[in-house]
């Protein structure tokens, strides 16, 4: 009964431990995404909250090109912006995206503030959607809940409330990944997306090139110059001046010296603030890094997998980043998220993206909580991945690595009894005590 008991004990304890896991993932994705759902829909229509996100920008940059002005208009955009619910504290903000970006706020400019703060959060909801949704395809239809930790990731559920591109960059990263073999084509297309955040793309697409060279994967090319060439036209024929106008915003608006949560630029501020080139080191030894570690891999290469962490170093690395520009990682969070056999490490990561909303909620309050809160996040990710996809393969070789000294520790004791039964063949002297043989080792054959 007592063997019985100690046999059952252990599948029920870890049934119910899994039972609970299982509940508290739900139950953290499930309030963070209620609360974030919440606060999403008061963005949308609510006239005081509409005008003081990002979105704003989007939409005055609209209105000047409907108007044929200067998207770039610093007097013009923070008078739009202050009517629109800018709080005061706040200074005027441009569009920092390549001017090919603007035609995605061209459509803007013919809409009222509400009208398009719908528009833009339903198309930016379903590049979210549709992300996870080819995610959880390519990796074959996976039952349970843990694609849902795609949905209620921090990163992007901040980029929903504050109405910003990097959901359409995630779109054309998971469109990449999903068609770079079938239909290479398209594929390249999809890179469009991506280069409206460049700088989060360095040491990516740095391999990408060398990849391109060697597997001659031409017609990625085909796709990505097609795409890029029709968004330089179309936007020259919105605004012909676009390029020397963005020129003049970046190098007058003081926004190469302002302060970003992110690494590079806090290692530019500690070491010379005045010094910008200083923020592209960490991307520079990035790149050198990833060049290194696709060219010893280079022969069994796979975007979807070594890709992953060549993403996740890429937004680590790069010259400025906010916190939701990390929604970047969710290919590969998601990769790590389906790969471990770990709850622990998914409960991780549930907890560390909801650290990550309460910050952006005690931002509210406290306007440095974003800053001081979020500048752990994109290194966490990174050190997350590594011990979900790493971890069980160091057990394994730890495992391997200790078992080498169970065999000498047997034959060392087969060759003492040996020795012992050749020098000495008399009888026992007493009766063998059984409570004195380990546990398990009697009827154990080999």
């Amino acid at each position: 009964m007592l063997q019985k008991a100690n046999i059952v004990g252990p599948g029920k304890l870890k049934k119910a431990m899994r039972a609970v896991a299982n509940f508290l993932v739900a139950a953290i994705c499930g309030l963070t995404f209620g609360f974030t759902a919440l606060g999403y829909f008061i963005t949308m229509v609510s006239g005081p909250v509409v005008g003081a996100r990002d979105f704003v920008v989007y939409w005055a940059t609209g209105q000047q090109l409907a108007h044929h002005a200067n998207p770039y208009d610093r007097e013009m955009l923070l008078h739009m912006e202050r009517a629109a619910g800018l709080p005061d504290k706040y200074g005027p903000m441009f569009m920092r995206n390549p001017p090919p970006t603007l035609l995605l706020a061209y459509p803007l400019g013919f809409m009222p503030l509400r009208i398009a703060s719908i528009v833009w959060s339903v198309v930016l909801l379903l590049c979210l959607v549709g992300s996870v949704r080819i995610l959880w395809l390519m990796h074959g239809r996976r039952k349970g809940i843990r694609h849902w930790l795609a949905y209620t990731f921090a990163p992007a559920l901040v980029c929903l409330l504050n109405g910003q591109l990097s959901l359409f960059a995630l779109l054309g990263l998971v469109v990449f990944l999903r068609l770079h073999r079938t239909h290479p084509f398209l594929a390249g297309i999809s890179l469009w997306l991506c280069t409206m955040k460049p700088h989060l793309f360095l040491p990516f697409g740095l391999v990408m090139l060398i990849w391109i060279v060697i597997t001659k994967s031409y017609r990625i090319v085909g796709g990505a110059v097609l795409a890029i060439g029709l968004s330089f036209a179309i936007s020259w024929h919105i605004d012909p001046q676009a390029w020397s106008q963005y020129s003049r915003m970046v190098h007058t608006s003081g926004i190469q010296t302002e302060f970003i949560p992110c690494i590079a630029v806090l290692l530019r501020s500690w070491i010379s603030p005045g010094s910008v080139w200083l923020g592209y080191v960490p991307a520079a030894l990035a790149c050198i890094w990833s060049a290194w570690y696709f060219w010893t891999r280079r022969a069994e290469w796979n975007w979807n997998t070594h890709g992953s962490l060549l993403m996740l170093v890429s937004i680590v690395a790069a010259p400025y980043s906010w916190l939701f520009d990390q929604a970047l990682a969710i290919p590969a969070l998601l990769q790590g998220a389906y790969r471990t056999r770990s709850r622990n490490l998914v409960i991780l990561l549930a907890l560390l993206s909801a650290f990550d909303e309460v910050a952006m909620l005690c931002n509210v309050w406290k306007s440095s909580a974003v800053y001081l809160w979020t500048l752990w996040a994109a290194p966490a990710w990174v050190i997350w991945y590594l011990m979900a996809t790493h971890t069980e393969s160091l057990i394994a070789t730890w495992a391997s690595w200790t078992a080498r000294w169970k065999p000498s520790d047997s034959v060392a004791q087969g060759d003492f009894s040996q020795q012992a039964g050749a020098g000495d063949q008399k009888p026992l002297a007493g009766p063998i005590d059984l409570e004195a043989v380990p546990a398990g080792t009697e009827g154990h054959s080999g």
